[in-house]
């Protein structure tokens, strides 16, 4: 009984302790991190992407993709660059198709299509970068049966702009390139051409 007593005030001491420091302080301990984007920031100007692979015109549909994915959502006004309050810039630094499962006669049945992107927001009025994502991945895995790679590069279109929007709205946290480390090699790059 005696145990029992003391389990109780432990509990109950405990519970007063939390109460007490938390609750009544008018304080909470969880505070949410600050959004990265700025008050002033309400309009938007994407510029095209660059692209320094070598496969002519990525870029371009990246670009209307993501231009796509902030009209369709609303919270920013696309706008040329001398209207913006914001500036998005991008470049497609990687394109690599690996085969990944092959026939009884070594034709290639599968093939993960991988492309990387570096992107900035700057802050136009301040001329200062907001963010800056390295290495931002798109990727997919398709049959040969099923679809194209243009079809395969759409799907990734769509992914890219959902986390660019993603990443400039939220902030930081909120997408995230890979590592340096994972990132394909440019001499496996070459050989699958």
């Amino acid at each position: 009984m005696k145990n029992h007593s003391r389990f109780t005030l432990f509990v109950i001491c405990h519970f007063s302790f939390v109460i007490l420091f938390t609750g009544c302080t008018g304080k909470s301990i969880y505070t949410p991190a600050p959004s990265v984007l700025p008050e002033n920031i309400r309009k938007v100007a994407i510029e095209n992407f660059k692209n320094s692979t070598v496969y002519y015109g990525m870029e371009d549909k990246l670009t209307m993709a993501i231009t796509d994915e902030f009209i369709r959502d609303g919270r920013l006004a696309v706008v040329n660059s001398a209207k913006a309050d914001g500036i998005l810039r991008g470049e497609v630094s990687r394109y690599v198709l690996e085969p990944l499962t092959y026939d009884e006669n070594h034709v290639v049945q599968e093939y993960k299509l991988w492309i990387l992107v570096d992107v900035s927001f700057i802050d136009r009025l301040k001329n200062e970068v907001i963010w800056h994502e390295k290495n931002l991945e798109g990727n997919y895995r398709y049959f040969v049966s099923d679809m194209t790679e243009e079809e395969a590069r759409e799907m990734i279109w769509e992914k890219l702009s959902m986390q660019i929007l993603k990443r400039t709205v939220k902030g930081f946290g909120s997408v995230t390139g890979i590592s340096d480390k994972k990132v394909p090699d440019k001499k496996i790059e070459l050989k699958l051409k």
